[in-house]
């Protein structure tokens, strides 16, 4: 099993993350390909870490092969194409894990 991990910091503006991650953003994700399972979640604390983490989502995959080729694929573009248009709203961009 193979994750797509992000972690985002407290938006600058929240409404305006919220509005375009939630109805732009989101649902160019759903068309990535062989995705196994996502999840989305608030964070409400996060003991030890230097920043104040808004946002984690993972996107998972049945293999590392799997995730390199969903993210390569045209609908992974659009995503890659459309995260520039998040930056606006956050302090500092996003932390992005693979794992494997």
């Amino acid at each position: 099993m193979a994750k797509f991990i992000v972690l985002y910091e407290e938006p600058n503006d929240k409404d305006g993350f919220e509005k375009h991650y939630m109805d732009v953003h989101i649902p160019l994700v759903n068309e990535l390909p062989d995705i196994k399972r996502t999840s989305l979640d608030r964070v409400v604390n996060a003991d030890n870490a230097k920043s104040a983490f808004y946002l984690h989502v993972e996107i998972e995959y049945e293999d590392l092969a799997t995730l390199n080729a969903s993210l390569s694929s045209p609908a992974g573009q659009k995503v890659k194409e459309d995260a520039v248009n998040l930056a606006p709203f956050l302090q500092a961009p996003p932390q992005i894990l693979i794992t494997d």
